[in-house]
């Protein structure tokens, strides 16, 4: 069976206030087109169609296209809510578009209940593993402990148990949108931490023949059978190394996984660059980020005259703008961002405690400061599943 893995449309998204809606629809006639010329056999999309619970009427209606145009083709689409997606919105009338090959899975309570296509040789089943907010899910997947590991790897087992009283030979597929260890994230993406947390094992999906995962924005092998294909479009200048792709994936009779990266199309490559004004001006080796979107970052000790002007006289579409003055790493002008960078919500929260008190929380006050944050990001989840 062929299957084409994509995920993390983000419909809606804008790239640093240009509107990509043009995009994203270019995309969706690629992924059509793909699907007619590679012969596909099913579409998997690993959540994040959205970019918010609430999206706007434009990226609804591009939606909508999509699957008209995925139904009109006859070939089945498994599609999973992610955490950016509202899963009670994006879930609407899936009992009636299932009977259009359109297959949505977006209710935790039926991670163990597959979707069964057929080929020449036999069964596959696919398994919609939405994103799965442990704080909410946690009572559903009787845990103990709010965690990603324990309720990905509790929905796991009811793939298994379900898997296990069926046909022998009986092939699977798992879609699932999570962070997985030896992922590597980019900018993009919206945090999940939980308790400290945010990655689980890869291990979680064992028993499964392909995992088809979501959430990571860079299209990446973890193992032959557990991949991410990455988002289809730039979300952020840390993608500026991303080649932008689709997973074309053959699942053999005896379920040995063969896979081939689909290039997708970009409006625009993305630069970041970095020097003083003048230099980033008159260096000829930049003439190839001319036509790109640009990240610009200066580095002059004394921040010039009307730097965004003078660089889009050169650069069009540049559009950030970064102040790193070259100055003594350890002086008092060090920017505020710079000393953040890199740093979680909690490390920075802490690091608070140290500077107002002259000693940084204990381990009980590290607990405290967790159990907040993790507090916060589950009311919010909770806010926009509610929405």
């Amino acid at each position: 069976m062929r299957l084409l893995h994509t995920s993390d449309w983000h419909l809606g998204r804008s790239f640093h206030r240009v509107g990509m809606l043009g995009a994203q629809a270019d995309f969706i006639a690629h992924l059509i087109a793909t699907v007619r010329e590679r012969q596909v056999d099913a579409v998997v999309v690993s959540g994040d169609v959205y970019d918010r619970a609430v999206p706007p009427l434009a990226a609804v209606e591009l939606f909508d296209d999509a699957l008209h145009r995925l139904a009109a083709l006859g070939v089945p689409t498994v599609m999973i809510s992610g955490n950016h997606d509202s899963a009670r919105r994006l879930g609407v009338g899936a009992g009636l578009i299932d009977r259009a090959g359109i297959h949505l899975r977006t209710e935790p309570a039926a991670c163990g209940v597959p979707v069964v296509l057929s080929d020449a040789h036999g069964d596959v089943a696919f398994y919609g593993l939405p994103y799965l907010e442990p704080a909410l899910v946690k009572d559903e997947f009787a845990v103990d402990k709010a965690a990603h590991e324990a309720v990905l790897a509790a929905a796991m087992d009811r793939v298994r148990a379900d898997l296990a009283a069926r046909a022998p030979g009986t092939r699977c597929v798992v879609l699932a949108h999570a962070f997985v260890t030896g992922g590597e994230a980019s900018d993009s993406e919206r945090d999940i931490t939980v308790g400290g947390v945010a990655a689980v094992p890869a291990g979680v999906f064992d028993g499964a023949d392909y995992t088809a995962l979501g959430h990571l924005h860079g299209c990446q092998t973890l193992t032959d059978r557990v991949r991410y294909s990455g988002s289809p479009l730039p979300y952020s200048f840390s993608e500026a190394g991303h080649r932008k792709s689709m997973w074309l994936v053959d699942l053999g009779a005896d379920a040995a996984v063969t896979a081939e990266r689909i290039d997708c199309p970009v409006p625009r490559a993305l630069a970041r660059i970095r020097g003083a004004l003048e230099d980033l001006l008159a260096d000829p080796a930049l003439d190839r980020h001319e036509d790109a979107w640009v990240e610009a970052t200066l580095t002059d000790p004394v921040r010039p005259a009307d730097p965004m002007a003078r660089l889009t006289a050169r650069f069009p579409h540049t559009l950030s703008l970064l102040f790193d003055p070259e100055r003594a790493p350890d002086g008092p002008d060090v920017s505020y961002a710079r000393r953040l960078a890199g740093r979680s919500d909690e490390q920075i929260a802490e690091d608070f405690v140290a500077h107002v008190r002259g000693a940084g929380p204990d381990a009980r006050e590290q607990a405290v400061l967790r159990e907040a944050f993790d507090g916060v990001r589950a009311d919010t989840a909770l806010r926009e599943t509610a929405r």
